[in-house]
């Protein structure tokens, strides 16, 4: 199977995206598995992994009503409050609707660097373990040394750096993010996003900005933790669908690791989709 391990559809009508703005011309419309379905028809894309876009149950609820109805997608990565004091239950609830694969809050967004590491979020990540959900933990550079000791108190927390940790590809900030990224890799069993680094590299970006970065995480990530994803349709501020799916298919020159990257590695990670 080939997989996109990371995209997302909204309604803006439905008001819940903080974000999403009228600002945002070519976002501020619905995005729906129509308007998908024609890229994966061409890049021979079997099924996806659909990524929460709000913080609101009421959005995960909408997002696996989709899944319900929509063949392709895989499995939906949601969204609860980690902080709530029900949240182990309410992590309970939602696991029992076959279509969650994991939870994702949104740690970009938050002011605390270090919020991951709260002591009342204890509860929400032991239940993320014991319902054998995968965390989507959608950081930037600064949060990585916060995520290395988060992932040391719960080591059996299955978890998954969204986008690369979003390094500034734009002013070529590499050093800190790397070595922190290694780190990770090395200490940790976490896989890590291919997805999102378009995004991350400024309107005049070129392949040769991207290599060094792609190049690093698969040193150190190696083929077996690297998952891939479009991040659509985010990703077509900077490019096509279909440019990203090959650009991406492009570094990875040996056919096995492809398979792994492309496949096999999100089915591992998302352990909970119905094959």
């Amino acid at each position: 199977m080939i997989i996109d391990a990371h995209q997302h559809f909204w309604q803006p009508e439905r008001g819940d995206y903080g974000w999403l703005t009228p600002e945002l011309t070519q976002f501020y419309r619905d995005f729906m598995p129509d308007d998908l379905a024609p890229h994966l028809s061409r890049g021979g894309i079997d099924g996806t992994i659909l990524v929460q876009a709000a913080p609101t149950v009421a959005e995960t609820e909408f997002l696996l009503e989709i899944a319900e109805s929509t063949p392709f997608v895989l499995g939906v990565v949601g969204w609860t409050d980690f902080a709530a004091p029900s949240a182990a239950t309410d992590i309970s609830g939602l696991a029992k609707h076959p279509k969650l694969v994991g939870l994702r809050p949104m740690i970009q967004d938050i002011a605390d660097d270090t919020w991951m590491l709260r002591p009342e979020l204890t509860p929400a990540f032991e239940a993320i373990i014991d319902c054998d959900l995968t965390f989507d933990a959608l950081v930037r550079p600064q949060h990585l040394p916060h995520l290395r000791a988060l992932l040391s108190r719960h080591p059996k927390l299955r978890v998954v750096i969204d986008h690369g940790a979003k390094p500034n590809i734009a002013e070529a900030r590499f050093d800190s993010w790397a070595n922190d990224m290694e780190a990770i890799a090395q200490d940790t069993t976490a896989y890590c996003k291919l997805s999102g680094l378009l995004n991350e590299a400024g309107t005049d970006w070129t392949n040769d900005d991207i290599v060094p970065y792609v190049t690093h995480l698969l040193a150190h990530f190696g083929p077996q933790r690297l998952v891939w994803g479009s991040d659509w349709p985010i990703l077509t501020l900077m490019a096509s669908y279909e440019n990203w799916h090959e650009m991406a298919v492009s570094f990875i020159q040996n056919a096995t690791d492809r398979d792994l990257i492309f496949g096999a590695n999100a089915l591992d990670l998302y352990r909970r989709v119905q094959k």
